[in-house]
């Protein structure tokens, strides 16, 4: 059986978006799109959050839910001498405190809030495109690489909640890294 570490952080969002806001080119705006920063979401096995614009979309099955770790876009935001970033317009579904995500690629993590839970694959990093230029502040494309989130595909129906949260993960995370905080709260499950 794998070794799982157990790391307490916080659901600060759940983006949910029927529809695509960033498309074409930046210059031209952004679409006015209804979205939902909810409290909570239900996520199916499979197909991704209930009324997200990936939701069922055989293209985006192993990419349906996007994280993204607020630390990253803190770090960024004072690297570019910007304020602080609306962490809903870089439209990654779940905005987390504490996480650490690029050492997640290609594992299988549990996120547990207020008694729910499901279970991700978290399987490539979620890329930056040209629009967080536009709609984060000049340079943010290029300062976003390598910290623009993860890609996850669903693996169990599930629930999660705005709010304090538990990370299981197979990964002891680097204490060297922007994670070190994470480390310090982690504990080992047997």
């Amino acid at each position: 059986m794998t070794e799982r570490y157990r790391y307490d952080v916080e659901i600060l969002h759940l983006l949910v978006s029927p529809q695509h806001a960033y498309f074409g080119r930046a210059r031209d705006g952004a679409a006015a799109v209804p979205t939902t920063d909810a409290d909570r979401v239900e996520l199916v096995a499979g197909k991704g959050i209930v009324g997200d614009r990936f939701f069922g979309k055989a293209a985006h099955m192993d990419a349906a839910v996007t994280l993204i770790a607020v630390e990253a876009l803190e770090a960024m935001a004072a690297e570019l001498g910007a304020g602080p970033f609306d962490p809903l317009r870089t439209r990654r579904n779940v905005v987390l405190r504490g996480a650490e995500l690029a050492p997640l690629l290609g594992e299988e993590i549990v996120l547990e809030s207020h008694g729910g839970s499901a279970r991700l694959l978290v399987g490539r990093p979620a890329n930056p495109c040209a629009w967080m230029d536009r709609v984060l502040a000049q340079g943010a494309h290029a300062a976003m690489r390598g910290r623009g989130g993860v890609r996850c595909r669903v693996l169990t129906d599930g629930v999660l909640h705005r709010g304090t949260a538990v990370l299981h993960s197979p990964v002891p995370l680097d204490a060297g890294r922007a994670g070190a905080a994470v480390v310090r709260r982690a504990s080992r499950l047997p």
